[in-house]
């Protein structure tokens, strides 16, 4: 039998849960094929550099970490959204082995096939049947479509990402099933544009089971609903048909959230976004919804400072937030990105203004999220369990994705383990978390 060490590879991977889907289908890939990973760089036989590009920060965090790779190692290989205008990172690294965009998953492994031919045995081989994931066991990300119809001015992801591509429903459903049965309790549904999903398709119906089932945002949340896990929608555009999901939540089918990227309030702001959906009767729908569903979670990012943003633009936003008492909110302060045609829109907002405007939403932001979670205390909640330490364990309610969201700290008689739901009576709440105990034992 070939005693020879398996060849190894280091993996970084920056930018958005979507490019993290990319990367676990690479790895995959890679270990079926008999690649081992390797925790550090100077260790590994090549380095993939995953990069992200949507953003001037991103870009320089992508061409540091390339760096990094370069130095540590001198074999590397870029891929992701920056991969898409290779140009800066040719530049900057003339010696990378091979640089592709995202989603080209068969040039990666071509390039890694190259630098490191593979040295498979299948008998040693095995990959799980649920692939490999880079996000911890009891969650996972499903990504439902690449690419986005929109064209919003401050956005290059069309560019980066082409147009729409929806899977088929029976598609989504195998994989997720498939990481169900593997373990995994919360099930969160990614795309660029999640509530636009099948409309390329023209919501072709997929045999799945016994039935066949519309590639529709309404019909696969339904069967998604019906795994048993955690399903929670996130990066969705406010189209009016967004209005059917709530009555999902209600039946428990999938968790009282939405992470509806809303950008700004402002009316002339919005036209100057490209932004699409109807946004101007948003807070009647946002009322009508936490009726229909008072347990409703709402997350949102907005941007600052973009290009012609007035102080009363700000100033609608500021009472816009208000009124809409969104639960979660990230905010950016516009950057110009290569590429996007809103560079060109006149009346850029100084950098200080910027942050000033930036200081003052999250000021506001931090009392009404403070406000919604104190509401919180006293009721009784289920919590998953991301993190146990010897006195308190970190986990997420209903109303909390991971990474971007708050936490709830929980004390418990018993030991409590990694991916478990639990029932958890609040206690106390502060700006951005809630504390609490395991209910029972």
């Amino acid at each position: 039998m070939d005693q020879t060490a398996a060849p190894k590879v280091s993996f970084v991977s920056l930018g958005c849960p979507k490019a993290l889907v990319d990367s676990e289908r690479i790895i995959t890939r890679l270990r079926a094929e008999g690649y081992e990973l390797a925790r550090k760089h100077d260790g590994a036989d090549i380095v993939i550099v995953n990069t992200c590009g949507f953003l001037d920060s991103a870009k320089q965090e992508s061409l540091s970490a390339i760096g990094e790779a370069m130095a540590e190692n001198g074999k590397v290989i870029v891929t992701g959204c920056m991969g898409a205008e290779p140009e800066a990172i040719e530049q900057a690294y003339p010696g990378v082995l091979s640089i592709t965009g995202p989603q080209q998953y068969e040039s990666v492994l071509d390039a890694v096939h190259r630098a490191l031919p593979p040295a498979h045995n299948p008998h040693l081989d095995l990959v799980p049947p649920q692939g490999i994931k880079l996000t911890p066991r009891h969650y996972a990300y499903l990504k439902i479509s690449e690419g986005c119809n929109n064209r919003c001015t401050f956005c290059i992801i069309p560019k980066l990402r082409g147009d729409l591509v929806s899977r088929p429903a029976n598609d989504v459903l195998r994989e997720a099933e498939r990481l169900v049965g593997a373990g995994v309790k919360e099930l969160l549904v990614i795309s660029q544009d999640t509530s636009a999903y099948g409309v390329d398709l023209k919501y072709a119906e997929s045999p799945w089971k016994d039935r066949q089932v519309r590639a529709k945002f309404l019909d696969l949340a339904r069967e998604l609903g019906e795994l048993g896990a955690w399903v929670r929608l996130q990066y969705v555009y406010p189209y009016p048909h967004v209005d059917e999901v709530i009555a999902l939540m209600n039946e428990g089918k999938v968790l009282p959230y939405l992470d509806i990227p809303f950008q700004h309030a402002s009316p002339e702001v919005l036209k100057a976004m490209k932004r699409p959906a109807a946004q101007d009767k948003t807070l009647a729908r946002i009322k009508r919804w936490r009726e229909e569903c008072p347990d409703l979670a709402l997350r949102s990012t907005f941007i600052v400072g973009f290009p012609g943003e007035t102080d009363s633009d700000f100033a609608y936003l500021l009472d816009w937030l208000d009124e809409a008492e969104i639960d979660r909110v990230g905010c950016f302060k516009y950057e110009p990105v290569a590429g996007a045609t809103s560079n060109a829109i006149e009346n850029p907002v100084p950098e200080e203004v910027k942050q000033e405007r930036y200081n003052a939403l999250m000021a506001r932001q931090q009392k009404i999220s403070a406000r919604r979670l104190k509401r919180k205390v006293g009721t009784r909640q289920q919590i998953i369990i991301d993190e146990v330490g010897p006195t308190v364990a970190k986990g997420r309610s209903k109303a909390d994705a991971p990474e971007i969201d708050g936490a709830v700290y929980l004390s418990s008689r018993r030991p409590l383990r990694v991916g478990e739901i639990v029932t958890a009576k609040i206690e106390r709440a502060d700006e951005y978390d809630l504390h609490g105990s395991v209910a029972g034992f």
